[in-house]
């Protein structure tokens, strides 16, 4: 889908709303409590972050769920992130979720999020009851094993637009909904989706959704392939930002014709990483930076090479960065 710069949708209102939107996520929410994820008691000035794992990253390997979480460990991640449907398929097989959390924590690993894909946003009443309903199912896999959240995207907002308001007043009852659960939400943003593909938009929603544990999961080539400004991150209060989808892309194909199967390593593409990880340290991002990866080469190789290529290039970047 193409990703070119959209004329904005919003009302009057709304531009006003997101005027201020910046000043409000950065300083409104700082002083909630627990809202903010620590960095490792180990970090450095140099590497004020955690790093985490991914599963998309190493896919195509075809590795068990239980496989993947010891090529995370191997490498060297202290964060985990699989997809809902992987812990799905675990439990099918005769899998314990109680195994696996134990598992996790003896590999020293965090659940520090889950990959779902609930249309909890859906203008049509029917279709997004049923989506809250696999929402609940998915968190309580994902709590199951330790997992802290899970992924919010606007699948039923993709190709047919919702109006802002709305998204913000459904993302406020999934949060409503998810505390008893013990799994947040995190607002996913999809550079190419009809809805809420800007920074600007996720602002708006995060405003106007009024809530102390509103955060959003942003990735680097969704920014880029909505056509953001990446300089607006630096607005974004880090107690809104958990883990941050890390990759990057190259410079051909174009915007308007980049995929998730042409996301690179790290530094291997044209994203402007070095003024990012300035920018998200100095709005107080402390949390985790998740690889993920659909690259089709990448897939090919060595699961554990793959990974531990992926780690060692974050960590070069974020120390060039912050060095």
């Amino acid at each position: 889908m193409s990703a070119q710069h959209r004329t904005s949708p919003f009302s009057r209102r709304e531009l006003l709303a997101c005027a201020g939107a910046g000043a409000v996520l950065l300083t409104g929410m700082a002083s909630e409590p627990g809202s903010a994820v620590a960095a490792e008691p180990s970090a450095s000035n140099a590497e004020p972050f955690g790093y985490c794992l991914n599963t998309a990253t190493i896919h195509g390997q075809k590795l068990s769920l239980v496989e993947e979480m010891e090529v995370a460990a191997k490498a060297g991640y202290q964060g985990f992130e699989p997809w809902v449907r992987e812990i799905q398929e675990y439990v099918d097989h005769g899998g314990s979720t109680g195994d696996l959390k134990k598992r996790a924590v003896d590999l020293g690993l965090s659940i520090e999020s889950a990959i779902g894909f609930a249309d909890w946003v859906n203008d049509d009443d029917a279709k997004r009851a049923q989506g809250l309903e696999q929402w609940k199912r998915d968190a309580a896999l994902v709590a199951a094993i330790g997992g802290k959240r899970m992924a919010a995207p606007l699948v039923g907002a993709y190709k047919t637009p919702v109006e802002l308001p709305k998204v913000a007043d459904r993302y406020r009852k999934l949060l409503g909904l998810s505390r008893s659960l013990g799994v947040v939400p995190q607002l996913e943003m999809w550079g190419g989706s009809k809805t809420m593909a800007r920074l600007g938009e996720v602002a708006y929603v995060l405003v106007e959704s009024a809530q102390p544990d509103a955060c959003v999961l942003i990735d680097a080539f969704q920014v880029y392939r909505g056509g953001s400004d990446f300089a607006g991150l630096r607005l974004f209060n880090g107690a809104t930002l958990h883990v941050f989808h890390i990759n990057d892309y190259p410079a051909d194909p174009p915007r308007d014709k980049v995929t998730d199967a042409h996301r690179v390593y790290p530094g291997d593409g044209i994203c402007p990483l070095t003024t990012m990880f300035r920018d998200l340290h100095a709005a107080g991002f402390r949390g985790m930076f998740s690889l993920e990866l659909f690259n089709r080469e990448y897939w090919k190789r060595d699961a554990l090479t793959t990974a531990r290529t992926g780690l060692e290039k974050i960590r070069a970047a974020v120390r060039k960065a912050m060095g």
